[in-house]
This record gives structure tokens, C-alpha cells and sequence, in this order.
């Protein structure tokens, strides 16, 4: 009976992790070019126990001696899934949708110096003082160029229109047509490898740990046409499906709740009958 309450104590304690999984994926639902994560279970330590059979009872049997008794289950893995969301068209310049899976933006490194990705094109102008705009994401953060520095935009322009390439040209109040730079792209060929940063945002961990180069993990491919301008990536985030999940995950947590409750009202008229 002890075993029981533990085995079920130990699933509901994985079995939360997967409920704070879903829980992340329905908040960020409406986030850009969010990625969601899928959670995974695996049995864990399981003992066989063989009884001394008889043949005489084992006429007919299909399944295998004895009995197992298992330790639980525990999550497996939470992997992200890259599966290209919808587009969305905004009508707004500085917005930017990426069209195919596997490609990211890259904005400014880590303090630590690691290259940081993202999915999430809503981008913004932020003064530098000298007359001039850097390109930034929601957080302040520039936008790298194929070149790998911050882009500048002038302060004052006519129109601005990125290609499908990731060209932005600038046409000044004089009409005169500029371009000012290549958003920088990367294909991540080793996604799953990828790691959350913070704000919607991607690192690569220690690749010499892991045995790897850079070019083992991505490829630079600034110049590809998979831009949208006046778009942006909605996340992939499937709300019925993630709600379906959050469900199943509420009924395990309450059928071991339950087999705890029952197990321990088991050991009490256990108890009584001494």
C-alpha cells in the first residue's frame, strides 16, 4: 500500500509539470511567433515480481508470468515544436513575418556574448541622438543586420519598405531611395538543441560541451525570401488542442489524488483491525 501512495505522490508531482507546460502555452497564445512545448511521459523504474507458477492454472494464459510493479511515471521530455504559424497581416511598417519554419531573426548577444534568435518580427525605432533610428524589438534590444551590427534608419523619411529578402530601403524626404541594410537571418538546423532566454527569445548552449561548431546548428541565410513586411508570425499555439491537454492532465492529477485517498483509508482499517 506505501508503494501505491508513492507511486501516485511521484506522477502527480510530473504530472504538474505538464499542467504548468499547458498553462504556458494557453498564456502565450496570442504572443508573436511563439513556439509551444509538447510534454512527454515515461514509465519510470519497474519490478518484476515471478511467483511460482503452476501449470495446471496456466492453461489458456496469454500474458507473461508474475506481475510488474511499477515506480510511476515521470516527463520524458518537453520538447518545442517549430510548425510555421499564421501570418497576420498589421498594416504596420516595422512589422516583419517570417513565411517558412527553421529561420530566425537575430538580435543583439547576451552579456555573456551567445547569439540570441527570435521568431517575433514586431520591431521599433529608438533614437541614438545623432539624428539617426536603431531598429529594436520590444525590449530595446537592435536588430542585427547580415553584417551583424545594429541597423540605423534617418530620423526622417518618406517611406520605409523591407523586401522579401529582408532589403530595407528608406526613400528620404528628397526622394532619393537608400537602402540602409539585410535583416539578418539564420536557419537553425538543430532546433530542438535551442533554449529559451527570456522574452520570446533563443540561445544555443555550450556547443563545445556538446562536440559541436556553430555551422553543425545553423546556416547564415540573410538574403532568403522569407520576409512579410506589414505581417507577423502568430504563435502556434492550438487552443482546443491545449485545452484538451490541460483537461486530461487535471483527471490523472485527480484519479492519483484519489488512489492516495483511497490507499490511506485502506491502511486505516488496516490499522483498526489490530
Amino acid at each position: 500500500m506505501n508503494q501505491s501512495m508513492i507511486n501516485s505522490a511521484v506522477t502527480m508531482g510530473q504530472i504538474q509539470k505538464k499542467l504548468d507546460s499547458t498553462g504556458h502555452n494557453l498564456a502565450n497564445a496570442n504572443t508573436h511567433g511563439y513556439k509551444r512545448r509538447d510534454t512527454s511521459f515515461s514509465d519510470l523504474l519497474i519490478q518484476q515480481v515471478n511467483n511460482q507458477s503452476q501449470e495446471r492454472f496456466e492453461t489458456g494464459r496469454t500474458t507473461p508470468n508474475g506481475i510488474r510493479v511499477g515506480s510511476g511515471a515521470a516527463v520524458a521530455q518537453t520538447a518545442l515544436r517549430f510548425e510555421q504559424g499564421s501570418i497576420q497581416e498589421t498594416g504596420r511598417d516595422l512589422d516583419v513575418g517570417l513565411t517558412q519554419p527553421g529561420y530566425f531573426f537575430e538580435i543583439s548577444p547576451t552579456e555573456e556574448g551567445e547569439r540570441r534568435f527570435t521568431r517575433d518580427g514586431a520591431f521599433y525605432l529608438s533614437p541614438n541622438g545623432e539624428g539617426e533610428n536603431f531598429l529594436v524589438n520590444s525590449e530595446g534590444e537592435y536588430v542585427l543586420s547580415a553584417d551583424g551590427n545594429p541597423i540605423l534608419l534617418p530620423a526622417n523619411y518618406e517611406s520605409f519598405n523591407i523586401t522579401e529578402s529582408g532589403n530595407i530601403q528608406v526613400t528620404n524626404e528628397d526622394g532619393v531611395e537608400e537602402n540602409v541594410g539585410q535583416l539578418q537571418l539564420v536557419n537553425i538546423t538543430k532546433p530542438q538543441l535551442l533554449q529559451h532566454n527570456g522574452e520570446n527569445n533563443f540561445v544555443f548552449p555550450d556547443l563545445e560541451e556538446l562536440e559541436l561548431e556553430v555551422a553543425d546548428v545553423l546556416e547564415e541565410a540573410a538574403g532568403t525570401d522569407v520576409f512579410r513586411q506589414s505581417s507577423l508570425e502568430m504563435s502556434n499555439v492550438d487552443m482546443s488542442k491545449e485545452m484538451t491537454n490541460m483537461l486530461e492532465a487535471q483527471r490523472f492529477y485527480q484519479f492519483n489524488s484519489q488512489a492516495i485517498s483511497i490507499t490511506d483509508q485502506m491502511m486505516g482499517l488496516v490499522t483498526n483491525l489490530r
